[in-house]
């Protein structure tokens, strides 16, 4: 651990994260120094995390696909220690760092070849780029795995998982393990909000479609939960109005406050998910992160974490960094820790260390009933 000039550098292993000293940022990346990076830790919590959702923490699935949504180029990953992999940002995502809090390696993208055998005993990454909770989300992007095609993945896996352990071991290994969820941002962004491409918004009031997400994604949640997993994380969408694409078309220094307003709907919703659930369900446990809140307190409060640019990607053309999103080879920000936003839709490694370590270590306000943490110990 490095100091200069006020800002500390944790890990000096290729992957070092520059931030702001406050306590709670030098809590995250402390936790993070102390399990290996990319090998098992004789310290891992869970046996094996499986990993449903977008291109917030896509790590590779797309790069197998034909899509027109992918980041396996410079300057993705130019923070990265194995470089452009396919996930969208400088360096890691959330899931990457969740991982790590909880002792596990780099889960691995399910499209890949090599994700077979023993590699995917601590889990599967499922999430991809464009993807939605209704399958026709993101259709102008090509191919991707809706989430209803990445349940069906999940079950390809299990058939491999069950020539390699006995039957009660698979059940005793998927109660244990934690299924991590982040989905609508794309039914939002990549359907509701393009009225020239998709229908949506014309047949749904905002409540409406909010409710017709709800009703899809608690089918498919329970049909994980039918799979045997009993540990589930359902983060909620962040402010998508604050995000530099939105930006880029609200009046200066504002967020889209209508896209926002629209999204309340939704989380409230899955809060209460979340509620019922563990009602209807109480051999297993469903948390809910309230990624709003906490990427609201970064963009309200940022210098408490370091960050000094909330309005405009670090990679992108146009207005606030977020018309056209990073190309090849465009040159970066050089002060990327200083930006919560990677490119014109998402965060920076340095954001999404702070959202892991809220979503892990953070009270029920963050993470409710009880946090990742707290869940992995049950």
């Amino acid at each position: 651990m490095n100091n200069m000039g006020g800002k500390k550098r944790i890990c000096d292993e290729g992957e070092g994260v520059w931030l702001g000293s406050s306590g709670l940022i030098m809590m995250i990346l402390v936790v993070q120094c102390l399990t290996s990076i990319g090998s098992v830790s004789a310290a891992a919590q869970i046996p094996a995390m499986f990993i449903f959702g977008d291109s917030l923490i896509d790590v590779g699935n797309n790069n197998y696909l034909g899509s027109l949504a992918k980041s396996n180029y410079y300057p993705y990953g130019c923070d990265f220690r194995a470089g452009p992999t396919g996930r969208f940002s400088n360096g890691r995502t959330v899931v990457d760092m969740l991982g790590n809090l909880l002792g596990l390696p780099y889960v691995p993208p399910f499209a890949d070849p090599n994700t077979t055998g023993t590699r995917i005993l601590w889990g599967v990454n499922y999430a991809s780029a464009a993807a939605g909770i209704l399958d026709e989300t993101g259709q102008h992007f090509g191919q991707r795995y809706s989430l209803s095609q990445q349940v069906l993945n999940f079950e390809t896996t299990l058939d491999q998982l069950r020539r390699m352990m006995s039957g009660a071991n698979m059940t005793q290994y998927l109660a244990k393990s934690i299924a991590v969820l982040e989905f609508g941002s794309n039914d939002y962004i990549n359907n509701y909000l393009l009225p020239s491409l998709y229908s949506s918004s014309y047949i749904y009031t905002p409540p409406a479609f909010a409710n017709l997400l709800l009703n899809r994604y608690t089918q498919q949640i329970l049909a994980l939960h039918s799979l045997g997993l009993r540990k589930f994380m359902l983060a909620g969408i962040g402010p998508l109005g604050c995000i530099p694409n939105q930006r880029a078309s609200a009046q200066p220094g504002r967020c889209m406050d209508y896209v926002n307003q629209i999204l309340g709907s939704f989380n409230e919703g899955l809060r209460s998910l979340a509620n019922q659930l563990n009602t209807n369900h109480p051999g297993a446990i469903f948390v809910y992160a309230n990624t709003y809140a906490a990427f609201g307190d970064m963009l309200n409060n940022p210098a408490l974490y370091g960050f000094s640019v909330i309005d405009r990607g670090c990679c992108g053309i146009g207005r606030n960094r977020g018309q056209i999103t990073c190309l090849p080879y465009l040159v970066p920000c050089a002060n990327r820790n200083q930006y919560i936003f990677w490119d014109a839709y998402h965060p920076t490694e340095a954001a999404n260390a702070v959202l892991a370590w809220r979503a892990f270590n953070g009270p029920p306000s963050d993470c409710y009933p009880i946090n990742v943490q707290q869940m992995a110990l049950i």
